[in-house]
């Protein structure tokens, strides 16, 4: 019960930095949105701090984790492989091509 008034209250506050954003327009538009970013800031704090938001914080460490460990290739590796696949898409252009001007005229020869 606890972490659903936490996170109602997170949404409330959330929303009410949005209406104030955009409900004071006279004021400067630096200052609405450090106001917007200092209450959705303390929105997350507190939505962090239910279960649910332990969980999402835990996803989002193990998920950097994750991305640590992955192999990035080269940018040699990355030049051929977009090469190759610009390749094999104008080889694949070209026979669709060819595909469809031969039904096309095997269309035109049955109909005339």
């Amino acid at each position: 019960m606890a972490d659903n008034i936490k996170l109602i209250v997170a949404v409330i506050l959330l929303m009410a930095a949005i209406a104030l954003f955009y409900g004071y327009p006279e004021y400067s538009t630096l200052l609405r949105v450090l106001g917007l970013l200092a209450a959705a800031g303390v929105s997350v704090f507190i939505a962090s701090r239910t279960a649910m938001g332990g969980t999402v914080l835990s996803y989002i460490g193990d998920t950097r984790v994750e991305v640590r460990k992955v192999v990035w290739p080269s940018r040699q590796e990355t030049l051929q492989t977009t090469m190759i696949v610009i390749l094999m898409v104008m080889i694949m252009a070209l026979l669709l091509w060819a595909v469809d001007s031969v039904l096309g005229w095997a269309v035109r020869a049955l109909t005339l």
